[in-house]
């Protein structure tokens, strides 16, 4: 049994925290406390961002369904401040020079157009490169071909995924939540009773924070903070920005989020507030383990993102952009990023009590596809928090336990919806050179 009484402290504060954070207060819950190294959107999060894609394009029924019931509130009030609707183009292409391919990709695009179908959701085929250039004049180059496809969806685009989790974050404070940040909010252990359940959090500064129950939404941290039993791996994906002219952006503001499943390329709308246009790789990615064989994000303070991609990430980017816009591509980027993402073996979220540590409510494990969830993802949470879910949702977010002994290299396949090359850990060349930058960033956030 859960008691409104109950004091909860969340640790972490991206979408997974604040929609839980949110949902409970709203449900009359009356002690609620975040805990985080910054306030929200806490700048090397996942949380945070120019965009995000909102869709609810999927090859699984459930967040078919779920991404619908989001996407109609992103055209609400409370978040549509945040949400573009600029229509999703999803193309799969087969093999081409210099660009990995996911074979599986054809097979996810067919089954995600079963899903809208029978959805009773529009979408329509644009089948061939010169039908894509007649309704999108904005793509000039060669889109991925040979063996071109794609369909279109009207019914998603992307949100500003800082300015959304800070108004969710306003939303929280006006609630009452709580929030405990920078040293003091930073946990880096627990203190637990001889039957494993938590007594409390400590954190950076030696600060201790009792409380009844705890929530994890630690997001890529969660490894390497509670026994994960190899059900989630921190990757980083790549991203790069690439600054346009007022001509440029105005020849681009109509174009749609463009996203390549075969090769995991994505690029979105310029955005306005910044006129900077965002490409992505949804692969993979590159991990950083400690001695241990856990992949987290190197111990940082927060600041912006480091300017730093592997060296075969920022050709890969660049393939990319060639494909979309060749005459864009020679300008290069301004900066490029690694953005963490928690995966999971199947591309579930877990969110679940930790069958070792009763009172621990894991949850976590976005996968690189949780923010569109914003709306709702509070109510699910808690739904699983509370047992209330149907047993299919608590059976398919569970805290997987069938992962323990296995290789995580047979364990990671995910959805279908990842294109490009194969996970692989970052060199200790590559390591030495994302410290560098990420001492370079911390520098200049100190100096704002």
């Amino acid at each position: 049994m859960t008691s409104k009484n109950e004091r909860i402290v969340i640790i972490g504060a991206g979408i997974f925290g604040l929609g839980t954070a949110l949902r409970l207060k709203e449900e009359g819950y009356r002690y609620v406390t975040v805990l985080d190294r910054a306030m929200p959107p806490v700048p090397d999060g996942s949380s945070n961002d120019i965009s995000r894609v909102i869709r609810f394009d999927y090859g699984d029924e459930v967040y078919a369904r779920m991404g619908k019931e989001a996407f109609d509130l992103w055209k609400t009030p409370a978040y549509k401040e945040a949400f573009h609707q600029s229509g999703c183009l999803w193309v799969t292409q087969k093999d081409t020079p210099g660009q990995p391919v996911q074979p599986a990709a054809e097979e996810y695009s067919r089954k995600t157009r079963e899903i809208l179908t029978k959805m009773g959701e529009p979408w329509h085929a644009v089948p061939t490169v010169e039908d894509a250039k007649r309704e999108f004049p904005e793509l000039t180059g060669s889109l991925g071909t040979p063996g071109f496809y794609s369909f279109f969806n009207n019914s998603g685009g992307w949100a500003d995924a800082g300015l959304a989790s800070a108004r969710v974050a306003a939303r929280c404070i006006a609630a009452g939540v709580s929030f405990i940040t920078g040293p003091d909010g930073q946990v880096t252990d627990f203190e637990k009773r001889a039957d494993g359940t938590i007594e409390a959090v400590r954190t950076s500064s030696g600060n201790r924070i009792a409380a009844d129950k705890f929530i994890a939404a630690t997001g890529a941290w969660t490894a390497s903070l509670v026994p994960s039993w190899n059900s989630m791996i921190a990757a980083a994906q790549i991203v790069g920005y690439m600054r346009l002219t007022p001509e440029e952006m105005i020849r681009l503001k109509n174009m749609p989020v463009y996203f390549n499943l075969s090769t995991g390329f994505f690029c979105f709308p310029p955005h306005d507030g910044t006129n900077i246009l965002k490409v992505a790789v949804h692969s993979y990615g590159y991990t950083h383990s400690s001695e241990d064989g856990i992949s987290a994000p190197p111990a940082a303070p927060p600041s912006s993102r480091a300017n730093f991609i592997p060296d075969e990430a920022v050709k890969r980017l660049h393939l990319g952009m060639k494909d979309l816009f060749p005459e864009l591509e020679p300008k290069g980027f301004e900066r490029v990023a690694l953005c963490w993402y928690n995966d999971t073996p199947t591309g579930d979220f877990i969110m679940d009590y930790h069958p070792d540590h009763k009172n621990l409510f894991i949850a976590t494990g976005g996968s690189g596809h949780a923010f569109k969830f914003l709306p709702v993802i509070g109510k699910y949470i808690v739904g699983c928090f509370e047992g209330k879910l149907s047993q299919d949702l608590l059976q398919k977010w569970k805290f997987p336990t069938e992962y323990k002994d296995r290789f995580r290299g047979d364990v990671f396949k995910g959805d279908g919806s990842r294109g490009g090359p194969e996970r692989r850990e970052l060199t200790s060349q590559e390591r030495d050179r994302f410290t560098s930058a990420l001492t370079a960033a911390s520098t200049r956030q100190s100096k704002l």
